[in-house]
């Protein structure tokens, strides 16, 4: 057994024969196995010879619940997919039953892919949230803020009124915590946005915002406003640590520096923003200039998967390709923007993102002996480069397990792949797929 350890920033070692032990939830040491039974007799031993062990995945933005609607719109541009589309299927079928039955299928996905932590944006987040606490997992939730009227919020009070809300309701769970999520500078006025700002400060919360995912919305944000998103919302106070600016394809050179100085996350969706045709972001010229970047998948409708392997491959290969550099983005870097810079991001590095003394014992097992990662030579590249998600046997949150040899333990797979086909029938039918 192997275990990635992130014992410093600049680490790429990994301890090869690891032992890894868990004493009330937290990693209480981490050593070869020869010094590890020389100090300790487990009350539980659990070998899983061939595996390596990981911190588990961390996707820094997705959509859970959106998993219902994966396959509905596809092979479209952005504002088509999502005007002409999502929009009108959200605004017929989204529904309390929707989202916990959608977040469950997203949940049980994430989790058989190694997935430990989520962090959503989506309507009824109280439902999310009640899912993402019976399947162990670690995870953040939001009720989106639009100036667009919506059936689960017809007026902007309203989503103000839903997003202080769940920023209470989360309370009551140990390892859920919530964001506040304006959907974007083109769905938000300057009030509206400046009202998010006061209500995360008001709760001390992540700040969770799509920004600059395409040319055209700068574009027609400029013609508004006569500057660029990120530009105002600078002037509005937003940009800092507490934001986590989803997608930022279209980066200039003052964006770069409005991000490193004011330390705001960018959290890359490299396969979303391929299938929409969205654009690139420069994310080896970010990681140059100390910008934390972290990884997501989006959501199921526009993925259309939540395989963080993927993630990682894809942001490696873009990243390689559009700065003609095969050492862009090594296989460590992918690593790190998939376990650790999520962490940062959300704000929970010193609990949980890495495999060090005193943190959170949330981690993976991950079987190397398939043929996919067969012959052997480096675990890290070939964890990004060539493992794939069947390959996660077990997973731990807290040191609990929540995933044994493959089995959810805390969901009910069969229920949930049948409510998914219920909706599939009822979707289909009204927007004649079939």
């Amino acid at each position: 057994m192997s275990a990635e350890n992130s014992d410093n920033k600049n680490s790429k070692k990994y301890l090869k024969d690891a032992a890894l032990v868990i004493k009330n939830g937290k990693i209480l040491d981490l050593d070869t196995q020869d010094l590890i039974f020389k100090k300790y007799e487990a009350q539980n031993l659990i070998n899983k010879q061939n595996h390596v062990l990981l911190p588990g995945f961390i996707n820094s933005h997705t959509h859970l619940a959106m998993s219902l609607l994966k396959g509905v719109a596809d092979d479209l541009p952005l504002m088509t997919w999502l005007k002409d589309n999502i929009w009108p299927a959200e605004s017929a079928f989204v529904s309390k039953e929707f989202v916990k039955d959608g977040a469950a299928l997203a949940l049980l996905e994430s989790i058989q892919g190694g997935v430990t932590c989520v962090n959503d944006m989506y309507f009824y987040a109280e439902e999310t949230a009640k899912i993402i606490h019976q399947a162990g997992i670690r995870g953040f939730v939001s009720n989106s803020i639009l100036n667009i009227p919506m059936p689960w919020a017809p007026t902007l009070e309203e989503c103000f009124l839903k997003a202080e809300q769940i920023c209470e309701q989360v309370k009551n769970y140990d390892l859920v915590g919530a964001t506040i999520a304006p959907h974007a500078p083109y769905t938000n006025d300057l009030e509206s946005l400046n009202k998010a700002k006061l209500l995360a400060e008001k709760f001390n919360t992540p700040i969770h915002m799509h920004v600059q995912e395409t040319e055209s919305e700068v574009q027609q944000h400029d013609l508004l406003y006569q500057q660029r998103p990120l530009d105002t919302l600078n002037q509005l106070g937003m940009l800092s640590k507490k934001l986590m600016a989803v997608h930022m394809t279209q980066i200039s050179e003052s964006d770069i520096q409005l991000l490193k100085n004011t330390g705001v996350s960018v959290i890359h969706c490299p396969e979303s923003n391929m299938k929409l045709a969205s654009g690139a972001c420069p994310v080896d010229t970010l990681l140059k200039n100390n910008i934390n970047v972290a990884l997501g998948t989006d959501g199921s409708a526009s993925n259309n998967n939540l395989d963080m392997f993927g993630e990682m491959r894809s942001a490696s290969f873009m990243s390689k390709l559009i700065n003609q550099d095969p050492e862009s983005l090594s296989a460590y870097q992918l690593l790190q923007m998939a376990t650790i810079n999520g962490a940062k991001a959300l704000g929970i590095e010193n609990t949980t993102g890495s495999l060090e003394i005193n943190k959170s014992a949330d981690f993976i097992a991950i079987d190397l002996s398939d043929p996919a990662t067969q012959p052997l030579y480096n675990p890290i590249s070939q964890l990004v480069y060539a493992a794939h998600a069947h390959q996660v046997t077990d997973s731990w949150v807290a040191g609990k397990l929540i995933m044994k040899n493959r089995k959810v333990l805390n969901l009910e797979a069969e229920q949930i792949l049948n409510q998914s086909k219920i909706w599939q029938e009822k979707i289909s039918k009204l927007l004649k797929l079939e």
